[in-house]
């Protein structure tokens, strides 16, 4: 199942269609031959005695080191250091790194908001059970790649995280749909499927979040409201 490529990035200025379409398809591939000599195939794993005969031929994972392998384990959401920081205040907190990032890396405001607000809830000190860290979530490999000195620093790791969205819509030729898919699963799941949107359950549902999110930001910003 493929997901419409429904936005892209005109010099970083965005058309965005509302309503892009998520859901979830099974990526693994079995096959059997029956006593005709018929090649049966299917996307669904057999069970029970059925089963007997079936042979699974095409396995397809996210990429080892990305939030979306860490996903396949069962529970995206244990954080080793989950999100504790409630204040209301923490949403305008961080508006001088945003804000500073958006103009260096050409990035809309709503965009960087909506990823810290699905990754972190804007909490700093948030560590995944994949090891992403920060408000960004951003993998150790990722900090090394975009020199994030010290990744618990907000600013440091806003600009670090604004850093990669920057070289993936550069990737993607400004793709807004494949740049978030890919943060969250990494450029290697997207070349699988002939660099389109991987069909990760939980890379769909973040694909989702963060659509949802910039939508609520980018018309907050339009009311001139925070």
């Amino acid at each position: 199942m493929r997901m419409a490529r429904t936005a892209r990035w005109a010099a970083l200025a965005l058309a965005l269609a509302a309503g892009v379409g998520v859901g979830a398809a099974a990526a693994d591939i079995y096959t059997y031959t029956d006593a005709d000599g018929v090649v049966h195939f299917t996307n669904i794993k057999p069970k029970g005695k059925g089963a007997k005969g079936w042979k699974k031929i095409l396995v397809e994972s996210p990429d080892k080191g990305t939030k979306a392998s860490a996903d396949r384990g069962g529970c995206a959401r244990c954080d080793v250091v989950p999100a504790r920081d409630r204040a209301p205040d923490r949403y305008r907190r961080y508006d001088a790194h945003i804000l500073e990032a958006a103009e260096l890396y050409r990035l809309p405001v709503p965009l960087i908001r909506a990823v810290i607000h699905v990754e972190s809830d804007y909490d700093p000190r948030v560590v995944s059970s994949a090891g992403a860290r920060g408000l960004m979530q951003l993998m150790p490999a990722v900090e090394k790649d975009m020199r994030v000195g010290n990744v618990f620093d907000p600013r440091e790791n806003i600009l670090g995280g604004a850093r990669l969205l920057r070289v993936l819509a550069n990737k993607y030729e400004g793709d807004l749909v494949l740049t978030i898919a890919a943060y969250h699963a990494g450029p290697g799941s997207l070349a699988k499927y002939g660099n389109q949107v991987p069909p990760y359950t939980n890379t769909r549902k973040y694909l989702r979040m963060v659509l949802d999110r910039y939508y609520q930001y980018k018309a907050a910003a339009e009311r001139g409201a925070h």
